[in-house]
């Protein structure tokens, strides 16, 4: 696989950040942006001249990863050449169907075929219920096919994000790239590092990602009680504090983050599904965690390519990870390097939720506040 990246800024010419190959005929180009670079139109107009036959898909941000750097308000553009395998790339907008279900049900079904070996996801990060996605994807994909991406974002702001193919469109939707052929190379991995604070609560109202009430009490008392001073930046300062969510006791927990208050109502949106009778607990950050479960998400995928380097890395990290870790926040893609190794090329963004398994073993799941690496190599 060829691969060339480059990092745009507003009126700069575009830097070449790294080349593997000679990549003179990319099929797709993933564009990680700033909310306002992909409404530029002069962007796209510059990308289809830099590119004019690959399929261009711009996602947009709360930070762009682009090598071991992060960054803000840039567009980072990484070139892809397929030398044995093949690519297609399908959208579903979200006015044409009823529910997150079915739009994952319609981009599996358009992406679906014989060879298909991975769907590589890029969906709307605030109108779109990121559980019923990946269970609309999984239940119409083969056991074989591997899901992984994340949801757009849009800084700390919370208000619109974009996800779009060969032009801006104001359309809200979801991207599915399907990637084809016996010569790929898939690896996935996903870890957190948060640390647990308080009791765990029984979920006892709720409707689909909204939470009403945790062990009879309204959601969002509770939380204003544990996050004090915090409460008042709500819903932005949620991502401080996730809620770890898992349906048994021993089982393995998912994180949730906050995506809206309604503070008549006392509920809170998160990204993803807190079905009823499920245990839930709150998180707080443990900064050496969190960076070690960045370098472990790459172990994982390093371990599941026989310990080869892969050509490529794509880096969904949560914007909650952003916050956090802040000007540290670039340790923990040094750390994922460190394991990868310097040939892969890595890019990617801080997102508002990510979708992969934990392990290659295990069923596909949303999860915030986590490091999702994918990793793509061919023969």
């Amino acid at each position: 696989m060829q691969i060339t990246q480059e990092l745009w800024t507003a009126n700069q010419s575009p830097q070449v950040i790294a080349e593997r190959g000679s990549c003179v005929a990319p099929q797709l180009v993933l564009a990680f942006a700033a909310p306002a670079q992909l409404r530029e139109p002069k962007i796209w107009m510059r990308l289809r001249e830099r590119w004019p036959k690959a399929v261009l898909v711009g996602a947009s941000t709360a930070g762009e990863i682009c090598g071991t750097r992060v960054l803000d308000d840039t567009l980072v553009a990484t070139a892809l050449q397929f030398e044995n395998s093949q690519m297609r790339c399908k959208k579903v907008s979200l006015a044409d169907t009823t529910g997150s279900v079915q739009v994952g049900q319609r981009l599996a079904e358009q992406l679906l075929a014989q060879d298909l070996i991975h769907v590589f996801v890029l969906s709307d990060g605030l109108k779109v219920n990121g559980s019923e996605l990946v269970a609309g994807l999984t239940e119409r994909l083969p056991p074989n096919v591997s899901v992984t991406g994340g949801l757009c974002g849009d800084g700390a702001r919370f208000e619109r994000t974009h996800v779009c193919v060969d032009n801006f469109s104001a359309t809200e939707c979801v991207v599915g790239i399907g990637l084809y052929g016996s010569s790929l190379r898939i690896g996935y991995g996903s870890l957190g590092g948060w640390d647990p604070f308080g009791p765990e609560r029984r979920v006892t109202r709720s409707e689909g990602n909204v939470l009403y009430e945790l062990d009879g009490s309204p959601a969002l008392d509770l939380y204003e009680k544990y996050l004090g001073e915090h409460a008042a930046g709500l819903p932005a300062s949620g991502l401080l504090f996730p809620l770890s969510v898992r349906k048994q006791l021993e089982d393995q927990g998912v994180v949730r983050t906050i995506l809206a208050v309604n503070r008549e109502a006392r509920s809170l949106t998160f990204a993803g599904d807190l079905p009823i009778g499920y245990y839930a607990r709150l998180m707080r950050a443990n900064f050496d965690r969190l960076l070690d479960g960045a370098a472990g998400a790459a172990r994982i995928c390093y371990e599941a390519l026989g310990g080869r380097a892969p050509d490529l890395a794509i880096l969904i990290s949560c914007v909650g990870r952003k916050l956090v870790l802040k000007q540290r926040i670039e340790e923990e893609v040094e750390g994922v390097q460190r394991v990868l190794g310097t040939q892969t090329v890595l890019t990617g963004f801080y997102s508002y939720g990510e979708i992969s398994p934990f392990t290659p073993a295990a069923h596909c799941e949303l999860h915030n506040q986590t490091m999702t690496i994918t990793t793509i190599s061919e023969n």
